[in-house]
């Protein structure tokens, strides 16, 4: 039995809700069918509204369930969808090497995608296609230049030949498991100083037998 196999009997650590974005016809549904149960068809229909899919993986020793939503491209879903970004934490931004336009609109997706999302969200751009190479339309060179321009990771795959698919999703789940643990730190940190500060302040430490007397908003006695 592979190790994914395995984890599904094990509890789940965390959960990771991440969108797929970006216009009708890029592959979006082909690279989440390729990642969760590597799969694809070519017969593939345009999604409606949205739908998703769920992969366990492990990282750093953690079982992660990733809860991938896959929205519509199209124009008249977007009232729908907006609201499936919030309590995303991952994003993968997808754009079609072959297609301009669909490059274009990555700018747009963008703006939406913050509009709705938490400031920190992970997001991943990817140039899918990259099977197509002979009929490219976008140089890897500007999309690189726009990924570290918008502070975003970058690869081009192929949901086809399954290139880079896996990469790029446990690279996004990577990464906010990576901030997840910092702002745990964080937190504690602050936990702890709060701690230390409030038993500056006097905090009650109540010796069982020897519970004070009530003295009206009095916060601290001596023995």
């Amino acid at each position: 039995m592979s190790n994914l196999q395995s984890n599904f009997n094990q509890k789940i650590d965390y959960v990771f809700k991440v969108v797929l974005i970006g216009d009708s016809a890029v592959g979006k549904s082909q690279l989440l069918a390729r990642f969760a149960r590597n799969e694809f068809s070519l017969e593939s229909k345009a999604t409606i509204g949205v739908e998703f899919q769920t992969k366990t993986l492990v990282i750093d020793h953690k079982t992660i369930k990733a809860q991938i939503w896959d929205t519509a491209g199209q124009e008249r879903y977007r009232a729908v969808t907006s609201a499936y970004y919030r309590g995303s934490v991952g994003a993968m931004l997808v754009y079609d090497i072959t297609k301009h336009q669909s490059f274009d609109h990555v700018t747009k997706w963008l703006e939406e995608l913050r509009g709705h999302a938490d400031s920190n969200i992970v997001v991943m751009l990817v140039g899918n296609k990259s099977d197509l190479g002979t009929l490219r339309a976008v140089p890897s060179e500007d999309a690189k230049e726009f990924a570290q321009r918008e502070n975003l990771f970058f690869m081009e795959a192929s949901a086809l030949e399954a290139t880079n698919v896996e990469s790029a999703f446990i690279t996004v789940l990577t990464e906010i498991y990576r901030i997840l643990g910092k702002k745990s730190l964080i937190a504690n940190d602050e936990a702890e100083s709060e701690g230390s500060a409030s038993l500056l302040k006097g905090t009650k430490i109540v010796v069982p037998g020897r519970e004070p007397e009530p003295q009206g908003n009095s916060c601290c006695w001596s023995s």
